[in-house]
């Protein structure tokens, strides 16, 4: 067949219109920056870019050779959805309740070591953007706001605070004192802290805390000004549950953390703790029945952001186990290698209750402050929200194990 001969013509300009879309210049560089965000990888990559290698290596890393988050978030890849046809989803309700408190979505924004050296305004910028989104957040004992300012900073938002224990009991005794005193309705315990893992990325790099200044980090100043005149100008970093501290994490834990704790020591803390007492980095079943036993409200199936033990065990793979043996008894929490609103809608199927994210908001926050923690936040639901559309659930609290499985490795 002869071929036909498409007819060609010059565009006119009434035709062009429609096509040219002109948007008004950004003067918030922030703003413009965030805005290229649609990921929370997206958020990882402008982090890395804005802030010192010491510093988002800090964030970024894990222990030794970091396969333990590596595994987690292989895990995450390797979750089947199964969707439903003909649900009506023209709108979906990401609400739920966390230990008897509403929170919007199935989250809860992770304790964070030393957050000030990720942005100036550090926990204060993430408690305000955890109440604007009505989540809670938890406050690390190696915090660098005291907890009476924080609950001080968003006082309509819902605070929880970390604690280890330390070899000095008396001052882990004030520390909960004190967060009561505050407001705090739920107190975290971490378990999983003996010793301190192998950062080797934090070791390569001579991180200390105080960021000391040597020939590297000077040089460092001239790829990243902001961040180091911010650090120069407000307020000295430091641990506000300490008196002072110069050296090392791995240091201060060996320090200050008491290897010899025991199950006596998680009654002891119940006694004090009139609230919810959550314990995070359980990683075995009899553990999680253990502390439940005890008293404790929550259980959080952690391996510590896989900054303690390599090889741990995959939070995601002992979630199931872990809610069929105590989920009718405390609230299960997951931790680890969440990095998407569908990684949060598979770990509420599978069995918990809300997801703690840490890595998430921090790369928002290196980002971008406190709109990076919001970004990061709508981020994740918007993720959330479209994986529930596209699974045909209307409510998150409709979510189980038939919206989805683990394939095996």
């Amino acid at each position: 067949m002869p071929t036909r001969r498409v007819r060609r013509q010059l565009p006119r300009p009434r035709d062009l219109a429609p096509l040219v879309r002109v948007r008004p210049p950004r003067l918030d560089a922030t703003r413009r920056r965030l805005e290229s965000a649609f990921t929370i990888a997206d958020l990882r990559a402008i982090a890395r870019r804005r802030s010192p290698r010491a510093v988002f290596d800090y964030v970024d890393g894990a222990a030794e050779q970091e396969i333990s988050l590596r595994r987690a978030r292989e895990a995450y890849a390797r979750v089947e959805f199964s969707p439903r046809i003909l649900r009506d989803v023209g709108s979906v309700d990401t609400a739920t309740t966390v230990l008897g408190g509403s929170a919007a979505m199935p989250i809860v924004l992770a304790p964070t070591g030393f957050t000030r050296m990720m942005h100036h305004e550090g926990e204060r910028a993430v408690a305000r953007a955890a109440e604007a989104a009505s989540l809670p957040y938890a406050l690390s004992t190696m915090g660098t706001t005291a907890v009476e300012d924080l609950a001080a900073e968003a006082p309509l938002g819902r605070h929880w605070f970390q604690l280890y224990l330390w070899k000095d009991r008396d001052a882990s005794s004030d520390l909960v004192d004190r967060a009561r005193k505050a407001g705090y309705d739920t107190l975290v315990l971490t378990v999983d802290t003996p010793v301190s893992g192998a950062r080797l990325r934090d070791s390569h790099n001579g991180l200390t805390i105080p960021p000391s200044l040597t020939l590297g980090t000077l040089a460092d100043m001239a790829r990243h000004p902001s961040w180091w005149a911010n650090l120069l100008t407000t307020e000295p970093l430091s641990f506000a549950s300490l008196s002072s501290w110069s050296g090392t994490v791995a240091d201060l834990v060996g320090h200050m953390f008491d290897p010899t704790a025991v199950a006596a020591d998680l009654t002891w803390l119940r006694d004090q703790w009139p609230g919810h007492l959550v314990v995070k980095g359980v990683q075995h079943v009899d553990d999680a029945r253990a502390v439940v036993d005890l008293g404790a409200d929550g259980v959080v199936v952690s391996n510590h952001g896989g900054r303690q033990l390599d090889r741990a065990p995959t939070p995601l793979e002992l979630l199931p186990d872990v809610a069929a043996a105590v989920g009718e008894r405390a609230e299960v929490f997951v931790d680890t290698g969440i990095t998407t609103g569908a990684d949060i809608v598979a770990a509420r199927a599978l069995g918990a209750r809300a997801a703690l994210v840490g890595r998430a908001y921090l790369y928002g926050l290196m980002a971008g402050g406190e709109a990076g923690v919001t970004r990061s936040l709508d981020i994740l639901r918007a993720e959330a929200v479209r994986t529930m559309q596209l699974l045909g659930v209307e409510r998150v609290d409709d979510l189980d194990a038939s919206h989805a499985r683990l394939l095996p490795r």
